[in-house]
């Protein structure tokens, strides 16, 4: 298949330090480089990937991104939730709660595999998947 990998997805933002502090501060992961687009922005990384590409939502619909039809561009509202592996249950669950995060906590049944779900500042459903193993 010549598909290798998933690399990124984009969140149009509302407020760019809201989202940075969330997946930042709040997820334990950093911005990075990021090309000189046309519009405000930041990129965030796992390791050596800008997995989080995030756009100012005003700023990027100010460039005039079209679709052919003429109409503003607003992606797929057909997604669900977006997924994340983590290794330590207890490092995240005293994350939102320092950062007053509300989250959901499941068992995925039949696997070894707990689940922690939040939402970005944009209402983005972010997954987190930790197996049962790792600590906490």
């Amino acid at each position: 298949m010549p598909i290798t990998q998933m690399q990124h997805y984009m969140v149009l933002s509302k407020d760019l330090e809201r989202t940075r502090r969330f997946y930042c501060d709040v997820l334990g992961l950093r911005t990075g480089p990021r090309p000189p687009f046309d519009f405000e922005g930041l990129w965030i990384y796992i390791g050596d990937v800008a997995v989080v590409h995030v756009a100012a939502q005003a700023s990027y619909e100010a460039t005039g991104r079209l679709n052919g039809d003429g109409a503003q561009r607003h992606g797929s509202g057909s997604v669900d939730h977006i997924a994340f592996a983590a290794d330590n249950w207890d490092e995240i669950i005293a994350s939102f709660d320092r950062h007053g995060v509300t989250y959901r906590a499941t068992v995925v049944p039949g696997r070894p595999l707990r689940q922690l779900f939040v939402h970005d500042p944009d209402g983005i459903q972010i997954e987190i998947n930790i197996r049962a193993s790792a600590s906490g």
